[in-house]
């Protein structure tokens, strides 16, 4: 990087990790095998490109930063299982992205903060083929994803529960990273589950997004604007589902949302 005289750039949110102990626990949390191809999302350096692939078959890394490409091509040069690709991941089309890959793969990233739920949703709602993210995360946003109640507890984190299983499975310091950032990380871990719950994903993401609109509100008032139906229709979906009418969008599970989502369907089949 010396050498190369490369300027972290703030716009791309770049803070790179060199502790190899760190970059091996964070693989080891993805729990992938040889039999494995990665995606992996803003190699940095290639410092986690390399620890991924030692332990998987193959892994292909997106890359914004054209700046990185000098020293992407010199610390990977004797990598023979990895390709790097220069776009931006979260605005290149998933099928683009999964021409890269024979089957299903499996996504590991130390992700700049401000695309983590934008890429998150892009892979858990728009394809079949990932078996499990394992992210690198701010730590306010990684409680986010694994909260059961609270404020902390919104759309993410629902929409999280109903296509898998996550946890956190390390919190890391500010200090491991170069620039340090303002604040510490985690990993998380998600393992997609196929057909957790017996729902319609789209009519869940439906339901999930239109309860969450104003928090304020009680869960009767934005399903009436979200779904635009009448107050008197959604107590009847409520009801149907045994869900409150006076209850707010936090204070529902996601069986509450599955039962919810279920008994909307019910509801359009009928009409």
């Amino acid at each position: 990087m010396e050498l190369n005289n490369f300027k972290f750039n703030k716009k791309f949110g770049q803070n790179f990790i060199f502790d190899t102990n760190l970059l091996n626990a964070i693989v080891c949390d993805s729990g992938i095998t040889k039999e494995d191809e990665v995606l992996e999302i803003g190699p940095g350096a290639g410092t986690l490109t390399k620890i991924i692939a030692k332990y998987a078959k193959k892994v292909v890394s997106y890359e914004i930063d054209e700046n990185l490409k000098e020293i992407l091509t010199e610390n990977l040069k004797e990598i023979n299982n990895s390709k790097i690709i220069f776009k931006d991941a979260l605005k290149t089309d998933i099928k683009e992205i999964e021409n890269n890959f024979d089957g299903e793969y499996s996504i590991i990233a130390n992700l700049p903060y401000y695309i983590t739920t934008p890429l998150i949703f892009k892979f858990i709602e728009n394809t079949q083929r990932v078996k499990s993210i394992t992210v690198m995360v701010q730590k306010e946003v990684a409680d986010r994803l694994v909260a059961k109640s609270g404020k902390d507890y919104g759309i993410i984190t629902i929409m999280l529960d109903f296509f898998g299983n996550v946890r956190i499975t390390r919190n890391v310091s500010r200090k491991m990273f170069t620039p340090m950032p303002n604040v510490d990380s985690a990993v998380v871990n998600i393992q997609i589950v196929k057909n957790k719950y017996d729902a319609d994903k789209d009519m869940f993401s439906k339901i999930v997004h239109s309860s969450f609109a104003m928090r304020r509100k009680t869960i009767l008032n934005n399903l009436s604007s979200g779904l635009n139906i009448s107050k008197d229709e959604v107590v009847t979906i409520l009801n149907n589902a045994k869900i409150d009418p006076s209850a707010r969008a936090e204070q529902l599970s996601t069986i509450d949302y599955v039962k919810l989502a279920n008994s909307y369907n019910d509801f359009i089949r009928q009409k």
